[in-house]
Formats: structure tokens, sequence, C-alpha cells
């Protein structure tokens, strides 16, 4: 599923609340993850560096439609462990997302 764009602004906001530090953007990363040949996950990962986190350096933030309402889900993964790359942070969030509805 493809989602519209969201500001980098609005990203860096969601980074302040979910990992309460300030963020500044460095590159736009197209991501399309793939799974048993279906697109599972298809758009832009915005790679910030973070300033104060205390364990990370870097978050991985995009956003996504949740249904027709026009509500957004925000997702911002930090560099650490085996996520180390905007392609490694949405199949973290996937894999998470599964094991929240089983």
């Amino acid at each position: 599923m493809k989602s519209p764009e969201v500001s980098k602004e609005a990203l860096a906001r969601a980074i302040r609340e979910l990992h309460g530090c300030e963020a500044t953007w460095i590159e736009s990363v197209p991501v399309k993850e793939v799974f048993e040949g279906e697109t599972v996950w298809e758009g832009i990962v915005q790679v910030f560096s973070l300033i104060g986190h205390p364990t990370a350096t870097r978050s991985y933030a995009w956003s996504h439609l949740v249904d027709d309402s026009g509500k957004r889900k925000f997702f911002a993964v930090l560099h650490q462990g085996p996520v180390d790359s905007p392609r490694a942070a949405v199949r973290a969030a996937i894999v998470a997302e599964h094991r929240k509805k089983a």
C-alpha cells in the first residue's frame, strides 16, 4: 500500500513525542517491502539525526493513513540493534504491528 507523504516537520514532532528528543532531517529513502511476492508497504522513509537521545543517534520515520477517515499513524523507529537501515526499520514496524494483531 502506497501512502501519501507528510511533512518532515510532522515526522520530527512524532519523534519528539515518541522518543523525547529533538531530530534533524538527513535524507529521504524510498523503501518497498515485499513479502511472498506481495508489496506490503511502499513509501518514503525519512532519516533523522537525534539530539539528546540516550541510546540512539538516528531515527527512521514515516506515516501512513489508518483508514478512509484521514487519520494517520506515525512511526519513528530508532537506529539500534538489528535496525540499521530504513528498510530494516520498516520490517521491524511490520513485524511489531503483526504481533499486536496476533
